[in-house]
């Protein structure tokens, strides 16, 4: 295990420097060509060098154990970390729209060669950085969904070099900043879906699931005689949280240990629920909401 995280590492660490370098690469040639989808490509590779970075350091502290200071561990550093690469790339969205608006109205000279050397290097780059990470894609989320960014990178490089080949034959500079608003509103769409999830995840939303269908599946586990003020929350994208306060019949500490990993089983197996802490009663609180405070709200 230790030697696959080196070696995810030494990954991350190859893609992160190759992604800096064409970053570099494609502003000097935006400057130089005036292209302002060569300058859009680099924006969007600028931000993927930071996500890729910021990803993994995110991750190893996300490894650390639980301590005094953080009992639930540090797993929302990750969580974090997408949150700013999402908002940041939503910021340089829309100034390259407004940008490409200003590029439309007032259209600047723009050389397509060298627009067109510079994006076929920045493809070239983006599918050496995909090969790296195909095969730790498969058994780690976290290069998997690094690994289809940077299909999506290449294609945007694509993009860019269709618009350096209708310059280079037709001078149509026009799509140049067409193309800078088609990729800066594809970065925006991709980019929102992260912010609404991870803010979710802050504000220790649920996940979507079926409660009265939970209270069903633990009422068929003998012993358990009502199931009340249920808490679901996310820690992450992987780990969600419950807690219950479940009425049991009067029995031994020892037999209600039983009902408590028969309620585990049932919640990780079914629900994908992987800590749950229970408050076992008896009769106190049978007649509240399965949800705290479910009847003071239905009455307001």
């Amino acid at each position: 295990m230790a030697e696959r995280d080196n070696l995810s590492g030494q990954k991350f660490l190859g893609v992160t420097l190759l992604n800096a370098g064409i970053t570099v690469l494609e502003i000097f040639g935006g400057l130089f060509s005036g292209s302002l989808a060569l300058l859009s490509d680099a924006v969007h590779n600028l931000g993927d060098t930071f996500s890729i970075a910021i990803g993994y350091f995110a991750h190893r502290i996300s490894q650390r154990s639980e301590d005094d200071r953080n009992t639930f561990g540090y797993g929302r550093a990750q969580i974090l970390a997408a949150l700013l690469n999402a908002m940041l790339l939503l910021v340089v969205s829309a100034f390259l729209v407004i940008e490409a608006v200003r590029r439309l109205r007032h259209p600047e000279t723009i050389q397509g060669d060298i627009m067109l050397v510079v994006a076929v290097v920045g493809a070239i780059a983006n599918l050496l950085s995909a090969w790296l990470l195909h095969r730790g894609s498969k058994h780690n989320l976290n290069m998997k969904a690094t690994y289809l960014h940077l299909l999506s990178d290449t294609l945007s490089s694509f993009g860019v070099i269709i618009g350096g080949l209708l310059i280079q034959w037709y001078n149509v500079t026009m799509v140049d900043p067409i193309i800078t608003i088609i990729v800066a509103v594809y970065i925006a769409v991709e980019s929102w879906p992260i912010i609404r999830h991870t803010i979710t995840i802050l504000m220790q939303g649920a996940p979507t699931m079926d409660y009265e269908a939970i209270k069903t599946d633990l009422l068929k586990i003998d012993g358990v005689t009502n199931v009340h003020h249920i808490h679901v929350w996310m820690i992450d994208e992987n780990r969600i949280m419950f807690s219950a306060h479940v009425n049991m019949r009067d029995m031994k500490l020892s037999e209600a240990e039983v009902i408590y990993h028969r309620i585990e089983r049932v919640l990780a197996a079914k629900y994908g629920i992987c800590h749950v802490t229970i408050q076992a009663e008896d009769v106190r609180g049978k007649d509240e909401g399965l949800i705290l405070n479910e009847k003071l709200t239905d009455k307001l």
